[in-house]
């Protein structure tokens, strides 16, 4: 999503990425073997690019720092992210709904429309980012 000139652009979160990591870090350990390189690549991308991810607006505090922020900003600068994004992210979903169930994501998918909207994080949202460190994940 492309703002017009001077406007910071918002980021639009369908799911909470931060809350479905946290909860798959503590039920299945090996899923941060998986995951960490992918989210570091992501970011060194990032860097290497000299992509600014702090152009987004954030709602809110647990938001910050979100590899959402990342993998925005190489959407929309890197085609070539993007062909690798549409392999890999299909099955990175599909590990997640097979850790944790449709009605973990679901709430994640409620935890995210909460955050861009600026509300008040539901199931606990903002005891769990305290607790789980997010701003490491």
């Amino acid at each position: 999503m492309k703002a017009p000139p001077g406007a910071a652009p918002e980021l639009v979160c369908n799911t909470c990425t931060r809350r479905l990591v946290a909860i798959a870090y503590r039920r299945a350990p090996w899923f941060r073997l998986l995951r960490e390189p992918l989210r570091w690549g992501m970011r060194l991308w990032v860097r290497r690019l000299g992509l600014d991810t702090g152009i987004y607006v954030v709602r809110s505090a647990s938001c910050a720092d979100c590899n959402r922020f990342y993998k925005n900003v190489l959407k929309e600068n890197s085609a070539a992210f993007c062909r690798l994004h549409a392999r890999l992210n299909p099955v990175f979903d599909a590990l997640i709904v097979r850790i944790l169930g449709e009605a973990e994501v679901a709430r994640a998918r409620d935890h995210a429309q909460a955050a861009v909207m600026g509300e008040a994080l539901p199931f606990g949202g903002e005891e769990e980012a305290a607790r789980d460190g997010w701003s490491k994940i």
